[in-house]
């Protein structure tokens, strides 16, 4: 399945999805946000793989939102995708806080706008010395009103949140240390480095712990909706004993099933 905006590669139990566009800024058309889709749905769906690093090409920016060039009165402009950007855009950033494996953003320069809300909503972010972040919904005439604003206000708190949002100022890396944006700052000689010592940690952590934790982090925030793949996932790991199995093997078998020995 080949790619025209992104670059995919799994190595070492590691997906690394890459929006390549770097003489844009890593801005998105609504192909590079379908391309995502896809991609995010492979990692998700890959037994072989344990955890997603999301980043940019070249060393200028991680992701600058939406190609400005594309939009116009209405919104962007829907090329041959099958979507309009701004309800891509909302499924990629679902997939990242939802997919049950953890997702670390590697930023490697600007993360502005709808960048910089996907940075937010990755389990975790490291960043190279230069990189700068910042909203720039309301100098371009645009706004997040969902993830992008309350998982926001969950990293830095509210105050700070609506100085990110209203402002639309430019944060320096050390900044976004400093307030909780991300988890670590290195030379970006050393990006690279770094990241793949956050991901050997966590390949050697438990999956169903972390699908679980992640899953608990947003059940408080995300309502229903949290509480349901809460709840899924903890059915996935019921399906797999002897209990489950006796349910389905009675129904197979015409029989009533016997749960007797699973009361304790």
């Amino acid at each position: 399945m080949g790619f025209q905006d992104i670059l995919y590669e799994v190595r070492d139990h590691v997906a690394r999805i890459t929006i390549n566009r770097p003489e844009k800024y890593n801005a998105c058309t609504t192909e590079t946000v379908e391309e995502l889709i896809r991609a995010f749905g492979m990692a998700w769906t890959d037994p072989t793989v344990g955890v997603v690093v999301f980043t940019g090409a070249g060393d200028k920016a991680f992701c600058t939102g939406g190609d400005q060039t594309i939009r116009s009165k209405g919104g962007y402009a829907g090329g041959h995708a099958l979507l309009p950007l701004e309800v891509g855009w909302q499924q990629v950033t679902q997939l990242i806080r939802t997919m049950p494996k953890p997702v670390i953003a590697r930023v490697n320069g600007y993360a502005i706008g709808g960048g910089h809300v996907w940075q937010v909503v990755c389990d975790l972010s490291i960043a190279a010395q230069h990189a700068q972040f910042g909203q720039a919904g309301p100098r371009v005439g645009s706004f997040d009103p969902g993830y992008g604003t309350s998982d926001l206000v969950r990293c830095v708190g509210l105050k700070r949140a609506r100085e990110i949002w209203y402002l639309c100022r430019r944060y320096s890396a050390d900044q976004a240390l400093a307030m909780g944006l991300v988890n670590a700052v290195v030379p970006m000689e050393q990006l690279d480095g770094e990241v793949d010592r956050w991901c050997q940690e966590l390949l050697e952590k438990s999956p169903t712990a972390l699908k679980m934790l992640k899953y608990a982090f947003l059940a408080d925030s995300d309502g229903v909706t949290g509480i349901t793949h809460l709840g899924v996932g903890a059915l996935s790991l019921y399906y797999d004993t002897e209990e489950a199995l006796e349910g389905r093997n009675a129904f197979l078998e015409k029989r009533k099933p016997d749960f007797s020995p699973f009361r304790k």
